[in-house]
């Protein structure tokens, strides 16, 4: 797949999904417009800057499916299982047209690059977008999104309080006293912030996800300054090292994924040692916190079916829910055997980050939350269906939890809900109601005058007739009384009712136990309960 940051920029043009707004714009005004907007945005002239800002290309469903050049969610994360199965391993190239232009040393300014602000309560400008390469001499190599306050001209600090492969990189440096080389590609295409966003396991380079994703290698080439690579058609490219500092350095407040306001953070330093980027360079703002979710949660829908499928469950459906922040809620339809909702729980809480897990019959719509607390209120005994999990890793960023001490990891509640069926509880409870004749009485047939034909009506020889036809019918094998209905429909149902009456009257009707018709004393009728 041949697609890079740009032509995914004309894409969207082309489907009337950015606007090109040319006139001057303050950069401190440019995350409200984007929050306020229904398309990406892209600013030609922002005041103070030689550099044009893009932001909120991939903030909505619509345009993360395009940027995966994908028919729909869905199909986002057959992409991605694909790409896990079968990953690319990058190629470095030698030419790069981001090394159009490379300041280095002292000539390093970040405040030259138009960083805005996010949220009122932010603690400095972020770059939000960067994919950071680090390698470690024992474990490989890891890409992932972080986020960069900038502080001096040269100097950031790097989001890496929450447990991942990153900090663990970074805490190994720190620990033998040297810093570590990162690379960090601003302005790539989506199919890069995917593969980056996926958390691999240890030794797995997130850009073979990527490339994986692309169906060819991701194209690399070697940092001046560093041992690193970088993705060799960003816009912009930053050489730096993450300082042995250790986590002491105040980050902080930002907007997060929550949806929320973060608290201050303490983590390391960055220095940047130098700044290459093309010469007509755009400045890509990743927009949180929807710009963070769509390409997120297909990461977690892989990750949830592989691990209920390797317990042995056969998932149905999942739904990540936004209301979750598309990291913390699942809600998981399962083909269910005896006991498997239990199970499911089990598997599904094991994932990532995941809190809350609800885990339903492949009845329930998982994407219509209606359904779902339909499934809770009659299918769930709290005694025996809810699942507790203490003492779990949590992550930093949920606002429910206590502060903790620096340097010290959370640990959460997970709830598993086992929303199934239960297995000792008889199926015909949960018959829904189905409307008689939804096949053939169609609404908008009546509103263009549709009439129903007059059945023949009945005088008490009629009705104690057919009383007989119906008995002899109900002989053979219980019918329900909408059945009878039908079968009998010449009548109008008045005479069928009234028939029916009779047999009552008369003391030969009787219901099996699933309330369909049957003759009284016959093998099908259900037997009273004993006093």
């Amino acid at each position: 797949m041949q697609e890079n940051f740009r032509g995914f920029l004309d894409q969207l043009r082309e489907a009337d999904e950015l606007v090109d707004l040319r006139q001057p714009v303050d950069i401190r005004h440019i995350a409200t417009l984007v929050d306020q907007s229904d398309k990406a945005l892209f600013f030609h002239n922002v005041i103070g800057y030689d550099m044009p800002v893009v932001s909120g290309i991939i903030r909505t469903q619509k345009r993360a499916i395009m940027s995966m050049g994908a028919s729909n969610y869905a199909e986002i994360e057959a992409m991605l299982k694909k790409a896990i199965d079968d990953p690319i391993p990058p190629k470095l190239v030698n030419a790069s047209p981001t090394r159009e232009v490379t300041v280095l040393g002292d000539d390093v300014d970040l405040f030259k690059l138009p960083i805005p602000m996010s949220s009122i309560y932010d603690g400095g400008p972020m770059i939000t977008a960067g994919i950071v390469m680090a390698r470690d001499p024992e474990l490989g190599m890891n890409s992932g999104i972080y986020r960069f306050i900038v502080k001096e001209r040269n100097l950031t600090g790097i989001d890496i309080v929450t447990p991942n492969n990153m900090r663990l990189f970074a805490q190994r440096a720190f620990d033998a006293g040297k810093p570590l080389p990162i690379s960090i590609s601003i302005g790539t295409h989506p199919i890069e912030i995917m593969g980056a966003g996926y958390r691999a396991p240890l030794g797995v380079d997130e850009m073979t996800i990527s490339g994986g994703l692309r169906g060819e290698p991701v194209a690399l080439a070697q940092c001046q300054t560093i041992d690193m690579p970088y993705v060799a058609d960003a816009e912009i490219v930053l050489e730096a090292e993450i300082l042995p500092t250790g986590w002491t350095w105040p980050e902080g407040r930002f907007g997060e994924f929550t949806r929320l306001m973060g608290g201050l953070h303490w983590n390391p330093l960055v220095r940047i040692k130098a700044i290459s980027m093309r010469k007509d360079a755009v400045y890509y703002a990743l927009h949180m916190p929807w710009e963070n979710t769509w390409l997120a949660a297909p990461t977690r829908y892989t990750a949830i079916r592989e691990a209920v499928k390797n317990a042995g469950v056969r998932v149905h459906d999942i739904n990540v829910t936004l209301g979750g922040c598309a990291f913390w809620h699942a809600v998981i339809s399962i083909k269910k055997q005896p006991g498997e909702g239990k199970n499911a729980l089990l598997a599904a809480l094991s994932v990532m980050d995941l809190k809350h897990v609800v885990v339903v019959d492949d009845d329930i719509d998982v994407f219509n939350p209606v359904d779902v607390e339909w499934a809770i209120a009659t299918r769930v005994q709290g005694d025996k269906d809810v699942m507790i999990v203490s003492n779990a890793r949590g992550k930093p960023l949920d606002p429910s939890l206590p502060p903790t001490p620096v340097g010290v990891v959370p640990t959460t509640a997970k709830i598993g809900i086992d929303a199934t069926i239960p297995e000792n509880v008889p199926r015909e409870r949960y018959e829904r109601i189905a409307y008689a004749y939804a096949d053939k009485a169609k609404i908008h047939d009546y509103v263009a005058g549709k009439a129903d034909p007059k059945g023949a009506a009945g005088d008490d020889a009629r009705v104690a007739a057919l009383a007989q036809q119906i008995l002899d019918l109900i002989a053979k094998a219980p019918l329900y009384y909408t059945d009878i209905a039908e079968r009998f429909a010449s009548y109008d149902f008045q005479t069928v009712a009234r028939a029916l009456g009779h047999l009552h009257a008369t003391e030969k009707l009787w219901q099996d136990p699933k309330g369909k018709m049957c003759v009284r004393g016959s093998e099908f009728a259900a037997k009273a309960p004993t006093r």
